[in-house]
């Protein structure tokens, strides 16, 4: 995909990936300012009667009864996204400013915001530009949509605020001047549009999720490779048995483990001896539940994101058909806040159960015979005894990460916005949850990799031993202590590139 054109339609989840990741080209649908037009007569004509309009022709949040004359509404529109900018923290990375930017665009091409074309095409323009807009990470209570990464986001429109490209800092103003970009003198309610929306939290969404389902294909074939370099069985993968309690992700993890054992010469090794064959630990024999369950999370999160990804989310929202603006509450997170800590609370078991394989390659007493902690020579060498070590460290974090952040709310502008979703928080925190989930994982792929090379001559699986291929290309076997770290980041690399999703 290199180019996606925003009609004001539903966008699709790998629209968003595609502009975020891989730059493709963002346009502007031909029907867009025809689309646009209705909304935009509404507002002009609410400004012209001097009409009682939230945002338009009154001040904001706690000011919603302070009447602001027409003529000064388009001032007063500039001076908000000033006033809004009060975020603070590290720059957010540039594949989430590219989503909020394309998001926005869509949201505003929708017809009920009320603002220009232009508007719409300028957000567009600066991604085809790649002028990415700095917007600190932190700051948002995720209720009257993302309100402060937003004016970070929209300043650069009118020439101020600053881009960030590369870890540089340059102003609005500048960068617009070598771009022959006049900066847009802003209308009546188009500051406010900018402001007002979800689309943060629905970036957070979409990026993590496709993270989160990578994360689980890799889990899926990292418990493979423990099971046979733990001599453990396959019969709890069998098709018949997850046919009785069918749930869509347990069937499917169990049908991918299943794939990557087949053809096994170690998993046949000791099929009827019944010192391996009895009964396995939890976390290799009810590894389809848990990654199950964990990969249905993530689909009913999806489906609350595609749903969000046509909404309106502005306010107030403009009807075009009988001239109406209504203040309602579509900008409210929760919908999201709940979804993204739901994913963060599910995803955080994956490493929880996956640090539990790793440790069992490792345990001498529980290995079926691999060396101590993988070590070539116990004693002088140590193996991968502190990988583990990493790994559970992960995971206890993630224990505190994954208390949610729907749960709490703190009021804002004078309790007129008295109950907030906290959903840029939720987002924030999957982030770091993800990131800490796919290092457990990677941890146990080394593992498992350097434990199914001990039960040579005999061969893995077809999916196995393409993982195996896989890790080997980038993670030589262990002949004597090295330092960790370079093999884990280059496993986790792997698995963020998505390498083990199509090996079975």
């Amino acid at each position: 995909m290199d180019r996606v054109v925003v009609t004001g339609d539903a966008l699709a989840a790998a629209d968003v990936l595609a502009v975020a990741h891989r730059r493709a080209e963002p346009v502007m649908g031909d029907d867009v300012p025809a689309r646009m037009a209705g909304a935009r007569r509404v507002v002009e004509a609410a400004v012209e009667g001097d009409e009682v309009v939230y945002g338009v022709t009154t001040g904001f949040g706690a000011l919603a009864t302070t009447r602001v004359e027409g003529a000064l509404s388009g001032e007063m529109q500039t001076a908000l996204l000033r006033s809004h900018a009060a975020g603070v923290g590290d720059p957010l990375p540039a594949e989430m400013v590219r989503a909020m930017l394309l998001l926005r665009a869509r949201t505003l091409a929708q017809g009920h915001s009320g603002v220009r074309p232009m508007i719409v095409e300028r957000l567009l323009e600066m991604l085809r530009l790649d002028l990415l807009p700095l917007v600190p990470d932190r700051g948002s209570v995720g209720a009257s949509g993302d309100l402060a990464p937003f004016a970070h986001l929209a300043l650069p429109l009118i020439g101020e605020g600053s881009f960030f490209k590369g870890g540089v800092v340059a102003p609005a103003a500048d960068v617009l001047a070598r771009h022959d970009l006049d900066p847009i003198v802003l209308e009546p309610k188009e500051g406010l549009s900018l402001l007002n929306g979800t689309e943060g939290m629905l970036s957070f969404g979409v990026l993590g999720s496709e993270r989160a389902h990578r994360i689980v294909e890799a889990a899926d074939i990292a418990c493979a490779l423990s099971v046979e370099a733990l001599l453990g069985s396959a019969r709890p993968f069998a098709d018949e048995i997850h046919a009785l309690r069918p749930h869509p992700g347990q069937m499917r993890s169990a049908e991918r483990i299943r794939a990557a054992l087949a053809g096994s010469e170690i998993v046949a090794s000791h099929r009827n001896d019944f010192v391996h064959a009895v009964q396995d630990a939890y976390s290799l024999r009810c590894a389809p539940q848990v990654h199950g369950a964990i990969r249905d999370v993530l689909g009913h999160a999806d489906g609350v994101f595609e749903r969000e990804l046509g909404s309106v989310v502005d306010n107030p929202i403009v009807f075009p058909k009988t001239g109406d603006v209504i203040s309602g509450g579509n900008f409210h997170g929760q919908p999201l806040a709940f979804a993204l800590d739901f994913m963060a609370i599910a995803v955080s078991e994956i490493a929880s159960i996956s640090e539990r394989r790793t440790d069992r390659i490792l345990d001498p007493d529980r290995s079926s015979g691999l060396p101590p902690f993988l070590s070539t020579h116990p004693g002088l060498n140590s193996g991968f005894m502190i990988a583990q070590y990493t790994a559970a460290a992960l995971v206890a974090e993630n224990r505190v990460l994954s208390h949610p952040a729907s749960v709490d709310s703190v009021p804002t502008s004078g309790l007129q916005e008295d109950h907030v979703s906290m959903g840029w928080g939720a987002g924030r925190k999957l982030g770091t949850v993800l990131d800490n989930v796919g290092y457990v994982v990677a941890i146990e792929l080394l593992c498992a990799a350097e434990g199914v090379n001990h039960r040579a001559p005999l061969k893995p699986g077809a999916g196995t031993g393409a993982a195996l291929s896989i890790i080997r290309e980038v993670v030589a076997p262990l002949e004597r202590d090295r330092t960790p770290s370079p093999d884990i980041e280059a496993i986790t690399g792997l698995i963020e590139a998505g390498a083990f999703a199509d090996v079975v």
